[in-house]
């Protein structure tokens, strides 16, 4: 199979960057918002995104020109029908993702594949809401996109040979990803690990052992890490990392996935991290810590 088309829905920090991470591969992408409205403010952050790499020198207007050309707006979500693969990127909500691929499923020829980029919802529930579950699989991309070399592929209960092959040569050969295979299980890998260590984090600075500050500090030199738990918190989003936990801890059972009880304060506090300018360290409108 060729890709030469690939439709993303849903255009927010997920989506832009799978967007953009796409057309740079020279994909042809087709994005999808609920209005007008967010798709352009999609596409406006993607530019902000393309103008930051040519500041360090690290793209050329003309390749930033190229990019942006290969990013089309779709009037609606029937336009994915179109698509050589639909990749799924909205809000951490099983309703709202079984509702997406409820029509995918109708829109989409039975040849298109389906992924979804959850990083901890089960992906063999998304797929059953399909007549074709066969081909549903998960892309579980790592924010910032462009930036990390790594894709989980999660194969669900039903996800076909030929779907998983297929989706795996299009990660290596189109994207050029490394490619990891994952049996679904709450939480995948990445999520299941990075959300443990954030939420020992949370314990640690509210038992007053250390500031965020240090706490982030220690694991950035200590262990070569490039943000620290509580920055990366802010940066997944701190509604995302609580509602992962909640997940884990409903599916595991298991008291480590339990969110912390200072997490769900700074939630219901509105302090979600990067999308609102402040959490356990404050940013400004582009994403760059104060």
């Amino acid at each position: 199979m060729v890709f030469k088309t690939i439709g993303v829905v849903g255009g927010g920090t997920m989506g832009q960057g799978i967007s953009e991470m796409l057309a740079a591969s020279g994909l042809e992408v087709l994005l999808v918002e609920k209005t007008v409205e967010k798709l352009d403010r999609a596409l406006e952050q993607i530019q902000v995104s393309l103008d930051k790499q040519i500041e360090r020198w690290a793209l050329t207007e003309a390749e930033k020109k190229l990019i942006l050309t290969k990013i089309k707006k779709a009037d609606s979500l029937q336009d994915m029908a179109a698509c050589d693969m639909v990749i799924e990127t909205i809000t951490e909500d099983l309703n709202a993702k079984k509702h997406v691929f409820f029509q995918l499923n109708q829109i989409c020829d039975p040849s298109i594949i389906l992924a979804t980029n959850t990083s901890t919802l089960s992906v063999t529930e998304i797929a059953a809401i399909t007549t074709h579950p066969q081909r549903v699989i998960g892309l579980h991309f790592l924010h910032p996109v462009a930036k990390v070399n790594l894709v989980e592929i999660i194969r669900a209960m039903k996800t076909s040979d030929e779907t998983f092959e297929q989706t795996r040569r299009f990660v290596d050969e189109f994207i050029h990803k490394k490619g990891i295979k994952v049996n679904e299980s709450p939480g995948f890998i990445t999520s299941r690990l990075i959300c443990t260590l954030i939420n020992e984090a949370l314990h640690t600075l509210s038992e007053g052992v250390a500031t965020a500050e240090d706490i982030d500090t220690a694991m950035r030199i200590g262990y070569d890490f490039k943000y620290g738990p509580l920055e990366m918190c802010d940066r997944f989003g701190l509604d995302a990392v609580h509602d992962a936990l909640e997940g884990m801890f409903r599916d595991y059972g298991d008291i480590k996935y339990r969110p912390s009880f200072l997490l769900k304060k700074m939630v219901r506090a509105g302090h979600l991290g990067v999308k609102t300018g402040e959490g356990f360290f404050v940013y400004d409108k582009d994403g760059d810590r104060l």
